[in-house]
């Protein structure tokens, strides 16, 4: 207000530049730029986007299957595009519906809770998803660079460099999203139509050879019977080995995360984004039954096709079940172009990912006060992201299944509680049949989940490393901004605003009071108190100032003045905010530049630690009024001629 700000620099103004890429709706940073806002694209330009990581998982989805169930394969793979057909699609077309700005199930829970619990609960969310969308890019990559190794023209000379190249993959990506990504859908689009028609080429051929190799599939049934013995046992077999398929669902939070790129109608709004939700639900289920179709011809076919010691560690289909088929029966060059295709898609599926991420932390941790305030602009948190995905392809070495549990982890547990959060909507809109429908799928994903976290406790582990990254870093911002004057706009009534006007003729004096019977008696002691702690002569009047704290855990909001006048003498303006020093010195910030005079508040000392009090004031936003108000006031004035005066007697 006081001071002259220098320019920001060059290089400043790039990082802070305009938020529209991929921070669509998000409030700007500081000095950015802005930048008109795009008007999105078309739903199935926008599932390619989604699409590089759904379907991706084609490149390891068949061998999982394959270690996981064995022979049966293609009938755990059958359960899982159930799940996906019956579970995970109706409740993300419902997420759609109820959050379709991008939050995805994280907003509908929010909405559940307030207050400190509401944000540590958000933020394990954040944790879990940073968990799935970090592990996507960091597999993906390391995914990517096995195929490459593992090429046979290419294995001899870059066996021992899978580290340095998924590092690579990692920060190319990264330099993809600082460039600006918008114009990467159509990259995505193109990668997703050749990866899609190649497998439809190995799908083909694969189904030729099993079907002219008659042996194939009676071997196939005959040692299944042998096995398993009976149908059932098939079914219930299946069902057990289900959770260890789960990284084939990890296409759909991303799904709804893309939403804000979808472009919908001319007449939709942001409160009505109609056309907007139409289409995303189109997004969402033209990409299952596309990948489902995939998934059932893959498991099959590679089942088939496969010896089941090639899919072992250290075989030549570990992890790369299609691209061993494709080599195997149409060649080293088509192989060759199907690695290429593969390693392509492999890489960009943490496009999708990065996404996620730069939609969902902008939106909630710098309005939680949990984040600098750059963090809501792009570039800053693309390099902030693309250094974590270092340190975690470092920790596991660039190793796909060490990632794997992390990833299922962080995947289960967003679609379960997405799942959780659809039930609690449909019971609140008093829709029965779907509510039972939505729980039973709720009770599906957390039974998956559970048993999952069991088998691979590691994915936890990692999960709750991110989940107290997340939240130790957030109250440390939180700490550091604890002084920020944090209220957007004040208003006045009209009642408040002639109190103001009234005071600017002679000098405006408020005195902080904290409402308690709010008596004649009240208000008579308070002013006499404060008249003899500052000596102040009996012909100045005051106004008092009254703060009720609403919710201390929010971070900025506006704030509504309202004067009154009670027992027919004592003018009184009260106020609803989430921290009474910060409401006091807005209101007094305000006044100042409504009335250009320098309005003085008085207030009593608090009695107690003064550590403690601030504890207070940092988690209740009351404790150490006085000094933390001077404080706020020093921070958002520097010039000491102008500031508001505070009294303490």
């Amino acid at each position: 207000m006081a001071t002259t700000e220098h320019p920001p620099s060059r290089l400043r103004t790039w990082m802070l530049e305009g938020l529209s890429d991929m921070g669509k709706g998000v409030q700007q940073a500081p000095h950015a730029v802005p930048e008109p806002p795009h008007e999105g694209q078309r739903w199935w330009r926008v599932m390619c986007l989604t699409g590089v990581d759904y379907f991706s998982t084609l490149g390891y989805q068949p061998g999982i299957a394959a270690l996981a169930a064995g022979l049966l394969s293609p009938v755990a793979t059958l359960v899982l595009v159930l799940v996906t057909l019956a579970g995970a699609l109706p409740v993300y077309r419902r997420v759609a519906e109820e959050s379709p700005h991008g939050e995805g199930s994280i907003a509908m829970l929010e909405r559940l809770l307030s207050f400190w619990q509401g944000k540590l609960f958000v933020l394990t969310l954040l944790g879990f998803a940073a968990t799935d969308f970090l592990i996507t890019i960091t597999l993906s990559a390391a995914d990517a660079s096995t195929h490459l190794v593992e090429n046979p023209h290419l294995t001899s000379v870059l066996h021992s460099h899978q580290m340095l190249i998924t590092l690579l993959l990692v920060a190319l990506l990264g330099g993809v999203f600082l460039k600006g990504f918008l114009e990467a859908i159509g990259v995505a689009v193109a990668l997703v139509g050749i990866y899609l028609a190649l497998n439809v080429v190995v799908v083909v051929v694969g189904l030729w050879h099993v079907v002219t190799a008659a042996h194939v599939v009676t071997d196939w049934s005959s040692a299944l019977i042998t096995e398993h013995g009976s149908v059932f046992a098939m079914i219930g077999v299946a069902l057990l080995v289900f959770p260890k398929l789960a990284l084939g669902l990890s296409g759909f939070e991303t799904g709804v995360a893309v939403m804000p790129h979808v472009k919908g109608d001319p007449h939709d709004t942001e409160e009505q984004p109609t056309g907007r939700i139409r289409d995303t639900k189109k997004l969402l289920t033209t990409a299952a039954l596309i990948m489902s179709c995939f998934l059932i011809a893959t498991s099959f076919i590679t089942t088939l096709l496969i010896p089941e010691n090639e899919f072992k560690a250290g075989g030549s289909a570990n992890g790369r079940a299609l691209a061993y088929l494709a080599h195997e029966y149409l060649g080293n060059v088509f192989g060759t172009v199907y690695d290429v295709s593969t390693i392509a898609i492999l890489w960009f599926a943490g496009a999708s990912a990065m996404a996620g991420l730069l939609n969902l932390m902008p939106r909630y941790l710098p309005r939680y006060g949990m984040a600098p305030d750059w963090a809501r602009a792009v570039r800053p948190m693309v390099i902030v992201f693309t250094l974590i995905g270092f340190l975690v392809t470092w920790i596991f070495d660039a190793n796909v299944d060490a990632q794997g549990g992390a990833y299922a982890t962080g995947v289960l547990v967003l679609i379960s509680s997405a799942a959780i959060a659809v039930t609690i909507a449909s019971r609140k809109a008093g829709q029965r049949k779907w509510t039972i429908a939505f729980a039973v799928i709720s009770a599906v994903f957390l039974y998956t989940t559970v048993v999952n976290v069991i088998e691979r406790p590691d994915g936890v582990k990692i999960g709750a490393c991110f989940i107290a990254g997340i939240i130790l870093v957030s109250l440390l911002s939180r700490l550091a901004r604890a002084f920020e004057l944090r209220v957007t706009h004040v208003t006045l009534d009209p009642m408040a605003e002639r109190f103001v006007r009234d005071m600017a003729s002679r000098k405006i004096r408020f005195i902080a009071n904290e409402p308690d019977r709010r008596d004649k008696a009240e208000y008579r002691e308070k002013i006499e108190q404060i008249r003899e702690d500052n000596d102040i002569p009996l012909t100045e009047d005051f106004v008092f100032a009254e703060v009720t704290v609403t919710d201390p855990s929010e971070f900025e909001a506006g704030l509504v003045v309202r004067g009154e006048v009670l027992h027919d003498r004592y003018r009184v303006l009260t106020l609803e905010s989430f921290s009474i020093p910060n409401a006091l010195a807005a209101l007094l910030l305000h006044v100042r530049e409504m009335t250009n005079c320098t309005p003085h508040i008085y207030f009593e000392w608090t009695e107690g630690n003064p550590f403690a009090n601030f504890l207070r004031f940092f988690l209740f936003g009351q404790g150490e009024v006085a000094p933390v108000t001077r404080e706020v006031l020093r921070e958002a004035e520097p010039n000491r001629e102008k500031r508001p005066r505070v009294h303490t007697g």
